[in-house]
């Protein structure tokens, strides 16, 4: 994807991570991963699903 979608799903990601993840990777572990880290604190979840982003 280009820059621009990048920058979208990383601001996605900050409001809601998982979003951001599930339209990086879809509905797999990653996703589920994320999911639980949001749970369990926003500041997790939003880590997870930049380096998710980020690492692809």
């Amino acid at each position: 994807m280009n820059e621009r979608g990048n920058i979208l799903r990383i601001l996605l990601s900050v409001l809601l991570p998982p979003i951001g993840v599930a339209m990086e990777v879809g509905i797999t572990k990653h996703f589920w991963i994320n999911i639980i880290l949001t749970l369990l604190g926003y500041l997790p979840g939003i880590i997870h699903a930049v380096y998710i982003i980020a690492k692809r």
